[in-house]
């Protein structure tokens, strides 16, 4: 008997430990999940506002890519200081302001009647959204060791293709059905019945998020401890990267921003201009455009969560996310030579996979040797420097096609953008991700 007494022990603590981290993830990260799918969708909905609204306010390509990339330009500014208060105040309160603020901020869409109107607006969208998506990131750390965090941040981001696979042909829809009822062209009605969720779900949230381990109430103390050991083990392993002060002078972290910029400048290159991509094959009506943009964002979800679960399984980094934005990058090239529309679909389909795939990868990088105020400030500040790819990304895009007429030479820029991530990827030691 003496002779099984350890290891019973030993597997009593591995099935308590996957009973607590199940408990957590049905708890949080589909909640989670419904917060971001909510989020990305008013964030990007202005790339559907486009078929309608370009032509009705007169809108060059130009001015569309830089009113929706201006969106960043807040979020860069607000979002060190809103990820600290996060850190200060609580997830709770601080992602339930962030979310009514930008929902109400978007309805207001409605009255934009002109390129300044329009880029005032997506300038205060982006103040107010700025903290969300590295305040979750941020929440997540406090509930998961780095080895298990990459498949949950992959999990929690599939939110982003979910709302490309339901946003985009519920925003198509919303554009033909609703098009000049009481006085109001579709695109604005897509603004206000999609900001809705925004501000009932920012309220939920108040109610229903705990800050952290010790607050949740349905946790056994046991459990919590379980998870707070293993947290604090996870701590002890990461580098003495501590103080607000060092984060702005640790080269890491100005590598990890690069990474960052590039991943983001695929991603929203390719999640502002789909609908536009879309189209200029032969796809009409915003409805079937909608319903085809949707197919790389399908496939997009089966790929990150592969891609998640196998750098949990094997512990490594960087080559999990060096690979997808290789294939994006061969996705956007080859997209970007046919003409036939059911090889576009797919090559986009392999672009879409591998840049929405990078995002929730990349975080698995910086969050396995940051801790503290470090974490929260370093978080921060990687993701508003990243996220500046979000305003110069579709700007870019805007004037390459009213120089050029085509999207063939932007399509190789997001692809040369992928290239070098990958490469500035594979320059991190792997000691210091591979946890």
């Amino acid at each position: 008997m003496e002779m099984h007494a350890l290891p019973l022990a030993a597997s009593n603590n591995v099935d308590a430990e996957s009973q607590a981290y199940r408990k957590v993830f049905w708890r949080i990260v589909p909640f989670l999940m419904v917060c971001y799918v909510v989020a990305y969708l008013d964030r990007i909905n202005v790339g559907f506002a486009k078929l309608q609204m370009a032509q009705d306010l007169q809108f060059s390509e130009a001015v569309y890519g830089l009113g929706a990339g201006i969106f960043f330009l807040g979020y860069f500014l607000f979002e060190i200081p809103s990820n600290l208060i996060l850190h200060k105040v609580g997830a709770r309160v601080w992602i339930a302001r962030i979310m009514v603020t930008w929902g109400l901020i978007s309805a207001a869409f409605i009255f934009v009647g002109s390129a300044p109107a329009f880029y005032v607006m997506r300038f205060l969208l982006g103040m107010a959204e700025a903290g969300f998506y590295p305040g979750i990131i941020l929440y997540l750390t406090f509930w998961y060791p780095s080895y298990k965090r990459a498949k949950i941040i992959a999990i929690f981001m599939a939110a982003i293709p979910v709302s490309g696979i339901f946003g985009n042909p519920l925003s198509g829809w919303i554009m033909d059905q609703f098009h000049h009822t009481g006085g109001l062209a579709g695109w604005q009605w897509m603004f206000l019945i999609e900001a809705v969720p925004a501000v009932i779900v920012g309220i939920i949230t108040y109610f229903y998020l705990d800050n952290n381990i010790r607050d949740a109430k349905w946790l056994s103390d046991d459990e919590k401890q379980i998870l707070e050991q293993n947290i604090k083990a996870q701590a002890a392993q990461r580098e003495t990267t501590h103080s607000l002060r060092q984060v702005f002078t640790n080269p890491r972290i100005w590598q990890m921003a690069f990474i960052y910029f590039a991943v983001v400048t695929g991603q929203y290159g390719l999640t502002f201009w789909m609908p536009t991509f879309v189209k200029t094959v032969g796809v009409t009506g915003n409805f079937n455009i909608g319903l085809i943009s949707a197919i790389p964002f399908l496939c997009a979800v089966v790929v990150m969560i592969a891609f998640g679960r196998s750098a949990d399984h094997y512990r490594e980094r960087r080559w999990h996310l060096a690979i997808p934005a290789l294939l994006g990058a061969v996705g956007f090239i080859a997209a970007a030579t046919t003409t036939n529309m059911g090889f576009a679909i797919l090559f986009l389909s392999l672009a879409a996979a591998g840049a929405l795939t990078c995002a929730p990868l990349f975080w698995s990088l910086p969050t396995a040797f940051l801790s503290g105020t470090a974490a929260a400030g370093g978080i921060a500040m990687i993701n508003s420097i990243g996220n500046l790819a979000g305003f110069v990304s579709p700007y870019v895009i805007g004037m390459i096609r009213d120089a050029t007429g085509n999207t063939q030479y932007a399509m190789y820029t997001l692809a040369a953008m992928l290239v070098l991530g990958a490469i500035v990827t594979l320059l991190t030691p792997a000691r210091l991700v591979n946890h």
